[in-house]
This record gives C-alpha cells, sequence and structure tokens, in this order.
C-alpha cells in the first residue's frame, strides 16, 4: 500500500519523503487506518517496520485539523530514550507543517520539566512519573488533551 492512499493531510507529504516511506510496512498498513478511524489499538513488530510512524501519523493528521497553541497530544514512554526517539520521528514527519512537540523528563527540575507544556505546545512525549507531576502541579496544562 503506497502512503497516498491512507489519505493523510497533504501538509505531511513532505515528512513522510523525508523519512523515506513510499510503501507501508503490515504494521503501518493494518494500524493507520484504524487509528484514523478513531479506534484503539495495540500493535506489535519487529524494531525497524516503522511502528513509531504508524501510531504518529494518524495523530499529526488529527492534530493539523484542531485548534493550535495548546498540549492536545500525550505520549507516555517508560524511558527518555524512547520518549526522545518518538520526539525525533514527530519532528521529521511534521516538518512544515508548524506543529511543534517536546520531550518532558525527570532529572531537571521540576519547573524545566514543565516549561515546554506552559509554553502551550501541540504535543508532548513524557516519561511516566513525569506525567503525574504535570497533572498535580497544573491541572490546566493537559485539559486540551485529544490524543
Amino acid at each position: 500500500m503506497n502512503f497516498d492512499q491512507f489519505n493523510l493531510d497533504a501538509r505531511l507529504n513532505a515528512g513522510i519523503k523525508r523519512a523515506g516511506y513510499e510503501i507501508a510496512t503490515p504494521i503501518q498498513e493494518k494500524a493507520i487506518p484504524a487509528a484514523l478511524a478513531g479506534r484503539d489499538l495495540i500493535g506489535t513488530a519487529q524494531t525497524g517496520t516503522g511502528k513509531t510512524a504508524a501510531f504518529v501519523l494518524p495523530i499529526l493528521h488529527k492534530l493539523l485539523e484542531g485548534p493550535r497553541k495548546q498540549t492536545r497530544a500525550l505520549i507516555v514512554t517508560p524511558t527518555r530514550e524512547l520518549a526522545e526517539q518518538i520526539h525525533q520521528t514527530v519532528q521529521e514527519l511534521s516538518v512544515g507543517t508548524g506543529l511543534k512537540s517536546a520531550t518532558v523528563y525527570g532529572g531537571v527540575g521540576a519547573n524545566r520539566k514543565l516549561m515546554p507544556l506552559n509554553e502551550a505546545l501541540k504535543s508532548s512525549w513524557l516519561v511516566r512519573g513525569v506525567y503525574w507531576i504535570c497533572t498535580q502541579r497544573d491541572k490546566r496544562v493537559l485539559t486540551a488533551l485529544r490524543f
């Protein structure tokens, strides 16, 4: 299946090309339409099969449709490394769209952790535990979450 067949927002095409995606992998072929339809999903596949793009592209597509300047997507990861990997994929796939993202994780002061969220970025990738801090310190930060 070609990526054009997913009918993703045209503004994502530059990032898709930049990432070198032409033909969807099996996990992408199954996950992207389900996520675009708003269904919950769990998918497993080997490393290097495009799992991150399979869930990030539908999120970016939906973020392009809505209001700006508020945190509307949150991905919680178990490690900093995975949070950074997802963030890099988001940056690559969203090039030229105007969408912004940030990673937030422990090891720095609480105010510094929350700064990207308080600046009303579009999406954030948090390591578990930091989510608790965000919700306890300023409940308004995450009120616009949709994904």
